[in-house]
């Protein structure tokens, strides 16, 4: 069954309605146990018809199913099923597949709450984070990303989702082509407390560790005085999803690029630190400066794709992470979503590396 429905879409919040979103619903079950609402929003919403469904098992019995719905739409909301702790989440979290992932080389404060279930990030209440596909400034990325809110907050809190199939359409072809090309380079210093330490950053006090970390990201590093570290490396900025073939805007340079601060913080951090010493910086591949102007457009693509809707208390959201990108509106009150990654994305250097082994 086709259905045709306009979808309310976030632009800056507004709510403004830009797009016809064109849905096919998929049958993933009996519908004994579950409903599956293909219409209800820009994520499916899966909810238990009886009391006592077993979320971690039903996933597992409809892997399949399940695996297609998300690689078309690229979210999942799984309500009311009895999530209730970390351990619950832990269960549901490994029922598609292999082990979770540590949040190592992350870029943002967290806690690990049990095994590798994390806090979301931990900014201040008050702060945005914008739109972005998990640790697409690596090589090396989550295809799964589970949330789960234990803990929904008074007002606010949302994890907005946007499409990244639809954000790499809106933007001009000749910008799409220039970021293909280059790719994104991110530069990262660690200490003088100005950002995550390196310590933090890589999970270990060894720079041995550290160092084994960086070959095997394939991430060049260089230890400074003081006790730093600069890190760079050049990603992708646009991934073809390795299951749907699709291409999808994935990178972070909107975030990482000094533009993404305040006016007065960016104008202090370049007057004391200069732009070799930021805490993060994002270039074009080739070591050339990427424009404001750009950087602009791609966040205007995010805002007219972005779509926000409330947290329910015991609520499970599985994103497609190359598909879908995430965020986290303000909010009031206490307010607790618990994280884990599974998946890791196919090599994309494994190949080359295999070549280059034949041919020696």
């Amino acid at each position: 069954m086709t259905t045709d429905m306009t979808s309310p879409l976030a632009s800056g919040g507004t709510g403004t309605p830009v797009r016809t979103v064109r849905r096919r619903a998929i049958r993933v079950s009996d519908g004994e146990l579950v409903s599956v609402d293909t219409e209800a929003g820009l994520a499916v919403v899966v909810r238990p018809r009886v009391a006592g469904v077993d979320l971690a098992g039903w996933l597992r019995d409809h892997r399949a199913q399940v695996e297609r719905l998300l690689h078309e739409r690229g979210a999942i909301r799984l309500r009311g099923f009895g999530v209730a702790t970390a351990a619950d989440f832990e269960a549901v979290s490994h029922s598609l597949g292999p082990g979770l992932l540590d949040y190592v080389y992350g870029s943002t404060p967290r806690s690990r709450e049990k095994g590798s279930v994390y806090t979301s990030t931990e900014y201040p209440p008050d702060q945005v984070i914008p739109q972005h596909n998990e640790m697409a400034y690596s090589r090396r990325w989550p295809m799964k990303l589970w949330f789960f809110c234990k803990i929904a907050a008074a007002a606010g809190g949302e994890t907005p989702l946007a499409d990244s199939r639809r954000v790499l359409a809106r933007l001009d072809p000749g910008l799409r082509r220039r970021f293909a090309e280059r790719g994104v380079r991110y530069v990262r210093n660690y200490g003088g407390g100005l950002d995550l330490s390196w310590q933090q950053v890589f999970e270990t006090d060894r720079r041995e560790q550290v160092e084994s970390v960086c070959r095997t990201l394939r991430i060049t590093y260089e230890w400074l005085p003081h006790d730093r570290l600069r890190t760079w490396q050049v990603c992708q900025a646009v991934a073809n999803h390795p299951v749907t073939g699709e291409a999808a805007w994935f990178n972070q340079a909107h975030l990482f690029h000094p533009s993404n601060l305040p006016a007065d913080v960016r104008e202090s951090l370049l007057a004391t630190a200069g732009q070799n010493d930021l805490p993060r910086n994002a270039l074009y591949g080739d070591g050339s400066p990427i424009e404001d102007a750009a950087l602009e457009e791609i966040r205007a693509a995010f805002a007219a794709e972005t779509v926000a809707e409330p947290w329910a208390g015991g609520e499970v959201l599985l994103i497609d992470n190359v598909l879908m990108s995430h965020g986290r509106r303000p909010y009031d009150g206490p307010r607790k979503v618990l994280v884990a990654m599974t998946d890791p994305n196919p090599d994309p250097d494994a190949d080359a590396d295999a070549e280059r082994e034949d041919v020696q």
